[in-house]
C-alpha cells in the first residue's frame, strides 16, 4: 500500500482505495483516501508516465 501525508489528520498515513492515475502534465500520482477521516489523499509519483506505443503497421 502507498503511504502518503494526509493533511486533515497532519500525519504519514496509508492511501486506502488507492487508484494510480496520470495527470494532465503526463507524471503518475496516486489518488485516495485516509483510512481514519476519509479526506482525499494526493501522492505524486517520481518520472512522467511511458507515452502509449504507437500502433504498428503491416510491412507490404
Amino acid at each position: 500500500m502507498p503511504e502518503g501525508y494526509c493533511v486533515k489528520c497532519k500525519a504519514k498515513k496509508e492511501i486506502s482505495d488507492a487508484v494510480e492515475e496520470t495527470m494532465k502534465n503526463g507524471r503518475k500520482a496516486i489518488k485516495g483516501k485516509c483510512p481514519t477521516c476519509g479526506t482525499v489523499m494526493f501522492k505524486i509519483l517520481g518520472g512522467k508516465a511511458t507515452p502509449p506505443a504507437p500502433p504498428s503497421t503491416p510491412a507490404s
